[in-house]
């Protein structure tokens, strides 16, 4: 009779180890789960902030270039411009990923045939570019706005 009573206890100790391990799975699905949720949510805030902090480097370089402009300050105006167009230029050959929409960057591609006059006319210092590059911000925050 004894070795009937064995097998019911080793049923009895798998089925309370068994007990024990969906214990400590549930347990351990209540602590992820939330901070998985979190997590996600996370990765999704530093999508967006990515996406606004492209967007304003490439603004501020124009905006920068048109200040220096204004000052005088030709060359580094020259390099911001130049910096705003290489910046634009990978945002807009992006199809997936990109900080502008289909539409923002089919408006936007026009802006480049600015480009080579605004840059020679930085270069040799002329106080004309000023007002190109102030035209032109403001047709960069037409398209993008």
């Amino acid at each position: 009779m004894s070795k009937d009573i064995q097998p019911v206890a080793k049923s009895n100790k798998l089925r309370r180890f068994g007990i024990y391990l969906a214990l400590l799975l549930v347990a351990f699905l209540i602590g992820f789960v939330p901070m998985w949720i979190k997590g996600r949510q996370c990765v999704n805030d530093l999508a967006e902030s990515r996406h606004q902090l492209s967007l304003a480097q490439i603004e501020n370089n124009l905006s920068s270039a048109a200040i220096y402009s204004r000052k005088g300050d030709y060359e580094a105006a020259r390099q911001a411009v130049s910096k705003f167009f290489t910046s634009l230029r990978e945002e807009t050959d992006k199809s997936e990923g990109s900080v502008f929409t289909s539409t923002q960057r089919d408006g936007l591609k026009p802006l480049f045939a600015t480009r080579d006059d605004l840059v020679t006319l930085l270069a040799r210092s002329d106080p004309a570019s000023a007002d190109r590059l102030s035209e032109l911000f403001i047709s960069y925050k037409k398209l993008v706005s």
